[in-house]
């Protein structure tokens, strides 16, 4: 049974999510031959304020940018 964690930043479509699971899925069947009806993937979204990149919480890092 495979089991995929995908965490991103909030803000991802409902389309998007599925496109990604549609994708994870397809490439589990396709390189591993796994059954799609037995894999299992979460997506779960993490505000910016809760993620660290390059030394500094991102949301910090995206105002940097800019």
């Amino acid at each position: 049974m495979p089991y995929i964690n995908v965490q991103i930043t909030k803000g991802a479509s409902r389309e998007q999510k599925a496109e990604l699971v549609k994708d994870f899925t397809e490439s589990l069947q396709r390189v591993l031959g796994k059954n799609p009806e037995h894999t299992h993937i979460v997506i779960q979204e993490i505000e910016e304020a809760d993620w660290g990149f390059a030394g500094m919480l991102t949301d910090d890092w995206k105002q940097q940018q800019q």
